[in-house]
């Protein structure tokens, strides 16, 4: 495995006068409460600002509503992810002894959080140009082949609008039940609509989760 600072060179593009943050940027928080957590919020708000503007200059014939939903694609934890993943992040991850065995490197949270801990530390020690380029760098293939906007709705937005174009009544989203642990509980949502009386259920680690899955299946039984 090539040294960080090579790697940061190679897959960044962009070298560190200050290692340090680098390293930082890297610092699981299974380390120590000196870890990566105030770069991963600093670098989440420049990426969303940044990739916010490119949208708009590079779409700038499409409205809000959809620029929103274009900037949502693109910084969301599995785009992230994908990027992390063809820059070998895991590999560089520091981890506290505990976790070194656990997997936890590979997880799309911990990789998407650690690029964006990457990109506040670019700013931090190179400023706002540097770290514009270095987010174009990273989305360039993503910027290119932007999806079909219909593509970007989620299920609740797609049903509610095939329902007002057919002039039907909206769904309804009912919480049937919560199972599991505090922290590992599994919600259960029933979707209805009065067209042809379907009910359709969904689950997921969170009520809003949870609806979106009804909705998906909503949508199916509705194009069936």
């Amino acid at each position: 495995m090539i040294e960080t600072d090579q790697w940061s060179k190679q897959s960044l593009k962009y070298e560190f006068q200050d290692q340090s943050l680098l390293v930082l940027a890297l610092t699981h928080r299974s380390v120590s409460s000196v870890n990566n957590e105030r770069l991963e919020f600093l670098g989440d708000s420049i990426l969303g600002f940044v990739i916010a503007d490119l949208v708009y200059q590079l779409k700038q014939e499409i409205d809000e509503g959809n620029l929103t939903r274009l900037r949502a694609h693109l910084v969301q934890e599995s785009t992230l992810h994908k990027i992390a993943v063809t820059m070998n992040l895991s590999d560089y991850i520091i981890l506290g002894s505990g976790e070194k065995k656990s997997g936890v490197k590979y997880r799309p949270s911990v990789l998407s959080d650690t690029l964006e801990a990457l990109i506040g530390a670019v700013y931090i020690d190179g400023g706002y140009q540097q770290t514009r380029e270095l987010i174009k760098r990273l989305f360039d293939s993503w910027l290119t082949n932007l999806p079909d906007l219909n593509a970007l709705k989620d299920s609740k937005t797609q049903l509610q609008e095939l329902l007002q174009h057919d002039g039907d009544a909206l769904p309804s989203y009912i919480l049937k039940k919560t199972m599991g642990a505090d922290h590992d509980q599994v919600f259960y949502v029933d979707c209805k609509i009065k067209k042809n009386d379907l009910q359709t259920i969904g689950q997921g680690s969170s009520r809003r989760n949870a609806e979106q899955q009804a909705a998906k299946e909503m949508l199916k039984k509705l194009n069936e």
